[in-house]
């Protein structure tokens, strides 16, 4: 994990809980159970190079693929 990695992850997860109205620690439990977060770790090497918006919205197309229900 470079330097850069862990204050990208807590702007996906802030930018993710901005856009649902959700708490960090809310957006953060549920990235985690619907294995966003995972791709986010999976995936930094490609995402980190997309905007914000670009990457959030992936988040929500693999949480939906995984049961998750937001939209």
């Amino acid at each position: 994990m470079d330097k850069y990695e862990i204050p990208w992850l807590n702007l996906c997860v802030q930018v993710f809980a901005q856009r649902f109205s959700l708490t960090r620690d809310s957006a953060y439990a549920y990235l985690k159970k619907y294995s966003g977060m995972q791709f986010l770790y999976e995936f930094y090497d490609v995402e980190h190079l997309q905007s914000i918006t670009h990457t959030v919205d992936d988040l929500v197309i693999i949480c939906q693929r995984n049961g998750g229900n937001l939209q």
